[in-house]
């Protein structure tokens, strides 16, 4: 279940309805799949073949076309990572810099854990949203955020776009943004 740090006041927001009602009044949707549906034999799974990847698609179809059709996402796929990942640190990197993208990013977490890191409003600031299986999380265009992996350094998301050759990130310079 996804739980919220407040960087500015170090305050935790616990619960799914408290997390999906502060993430709402920050713009960001917030909703949980069945994690349990994922076969248990891909739970703890972090290098996929593409029939295990297709696999985990067929598993969340329902859900993937249910959000698609309500949000006007067009295509979608899986991201595996984990320290078999090959320049993983090198990708972390890429990731680990706070940017915007014209159209929403969209992660259903099916397995691992992996944290957003997302400037929020004024008063609020910048908070990191923990996500574990079965969290789903859309951070709306133009928002400044981040993505990366939880210490556990594993997770198995399905990725969903408008654009079908993905997004593109654009860098977002912040002097309030701290790494801490």
């Amino acid at each position: 279940m996804a739980e919220i740090r407040i960087r500015n006041t170090n305050e935790r927001i616990t619960g799914e309805e408290n997390v999906r009602s502060f993430l709402e009044s920050q713009e960001v949707l917030y909703e949980h799949w069945n994690a349990g549906k994922m076969p248990a034999s891909l739970q703890e799974k972090f290098v996929l073949s593409d029939e295990e990847k297709q696999e985990i698609l067929s598993v969340y179809q329902p859900e993937i076309t249910d959000l698609a059709e309500r949000r006007g996402y067009k295509t979608w796929d899986i991201v595996a990572l984990s320290d078999a990942t090959p320049n993983l640190d090198e990708l972390l990197k890429k990731f680990e810099d706070v940017h915007t993208h014209t159209e929403d990013e969209v992660r259903a977490i099916v397995a691992g854990k992996g944290i957003f890191i997302i400037k929020g409003t004024p008063e609020v600031g910048y908070f990191d949203v923990e996500l574990t299986a079965g969290d789903v999380i859309s951070v709306p265009e133009h928002k400044p955020h981040f993505f990366t992996l939880m210490e556990n350094r594993q997770i198995v998301a399905v990725r969903l776009f408008i654009e079908t050759e993905g997004w593109i990130a654009h860098s977002f310079a912040d002097p309030e943004f701290t790494k801490a």
